[in-house]
């Protein structure tokens, strides 16, 4: 079983447009799928909801780590965290890193999520699976958020 997961995309919009749509918290929120309280300030917890049809019970959360701009930004959450009767605090997080990078064509997105396996072994398969398919399908969300 892998410790992470990577997906890349082309998007068709300057770096400066990526940077925003993942780090202006309205704008992360829209393609994300999250109500977010207030914007994404490093070593602070950034706090929201799930707008996601069938998973507005959610509460999201994630530790905001670094915003190199407009190149790196990195969070720490506890992944597929779902399950409003289980306390996910006693688990280590898993990194999120977005790396930008200029092409001719517009922005290289890479986005790796890292640390499964310091997942508790019954939680590992169901976070690392939902969250394959779920940074597939964002990826997707982000490409049509910023016009490609």
């Amino acid at each position: 079983m892998t410790d992470r997961i990577e997906k890349n995309i082309e998007l068709n919009a300057p770096i400066e447009r990526v940077w925003r749509a993942l780090t202006d918290h309205e704008e992360f929120g829209a393609w994300f799928g999250v109500r977010l309280d207030g914007p994404f300030v490093p070593g602070e917890i950034a706090r929201g909801r799930i707008t996601h049809p069938g998973y507005e019970h959610v509460k999201w959360e994630a530790t905001i780590k670094r915003m190199d701009r407009p190149h790196y930004f990195s969070f720490t959450w506890h992944p597929y965290a779902v399950d409003p009767d289980v306390d996910y605090s006693g688990e280590k997080p898993t990194l999120v890193e977005f790396r930008l990078e200029p092409i001719s064509a517009g922005t290289r997105l890479t986005v790796v999520e890292s640390g499964f396996g310091a997942l508790p072994a019954h939680r590992r398969p169901d976070a690392l699976r939902m969250n394959e398919e779920g940074w597939a399908g964002q990826m997707k969300n982000i490409e049509a958020y910023v016009g490609a």
